[in-house]
């Protein structure tokens, strides 16, 4: 079986607190983008052991390490599946803010679900995503959301966003960890009025200067080829523009 992880924009993001668990309360809307994706594959190992081979763009861990290999384990040890072997082609690149290792999981264990006849729904499997990632749980319905928690809390939204293309573009050579962008946040200076729902409840074109990404204030003066990417965005008529995540991604919204 194969299928096609695809990445996620965030349409504002606010942090609003540390937790005494070491995460962050935040709030933001997850919106599934389907220009950029992984390759999954997932096949029976036909009585070898469970292997996991990453291609494409290079990762930071090893393939033992993989969100899709953890995604596995999981069922497996609850299910008693056997072993597979998955493929990972990556084309959405690590440090980007658009959520591909978090994709890849879910998927995996949506394509599990299927192939073994496990009849999870899909509050099982997001119950499941989040002991993978914060973000995990967003892409087992796919759908744009808000999302507030640590990210797992999961409201469907409609912001008529098929009037816009989404285009995504990420500066050659950036990426920004997600220690790296929390480690030089303020949360004392965060934008945190009005709520973001009553920001995007206004026309898109108002956006720029109420949707705001809380991240933005620290990461883009510090990759000013992030900063010259959101700037080409609006130059090119984009009615918005952000950068997705905690960086390095940027995405702009054309007619």
């Amino acid at each position: 079986m194969t299928t096609y992880p695809n990445c996620k924009i965030n349409l504002g993001l606010r942090i609003l607190n540390r937790r005494p668990d070491g995460y962050h309360d935040l709030e933001t809307v997850f919106v599934p983008v389907t220009s950029l994706c992984d390759e999954l594959e997932i096949a029976p190992a036909n009585g070898g052991e469970t292997r996991m081979v990453q291609e494409g763009l290079a990762l930071d861990n090893a393939p033992a390490d993989n969100l899709c290999l953890r995604a596995y384990n999981l069922l497996q040890a609850e299910f008693g599946l056997p072993p597979v072997t998955i493929r990972l082609h990556k084309r959405i690149p690590f440090g980007s803010g658009l959520g591909g290792g978090s994709s890849d999981a879910a998927f995996t264990l949506k394509m599990l679900n299927t192939m073994f006849a496990l009849g999870l729904d899909d509050c099982e499997l997001e119950r499941r995503a989040a002991r993978l990632g914060a973000d995990c749980p967003f892409f087992v319905r796919n759908r744009t959301a808000y999302a507030t928690g640590i990210g797992d809390h999961l409201q469907p939204v409609d912001l008529a966003l098929e009037r816009y293309r989404i285009e995504v573009a990420i500066p050659e050579g950036e990426a920004v960890s997600t220690r790296e962008a929390y480690a030089s946040l303020d949360l004392g200076s965060t934008h945190k009025a009005p709520t973001l729902l009553q920001s995007l409840q206004r026309p898109a074109l108002e956006w720029r200067n109420t949707v705001i990404n809380d991240f933005e204030a620290t990461v883009l003066p510090a990759h000013p080829a992030i900063a010259a990417m959101k700037a080409e965005m609006y130059r090119r008529g984009a009615v918005y523009a952000a950068m997705s995540g905690s960086g390095a991604a940027v995405f702009g919204l054309f007619e």
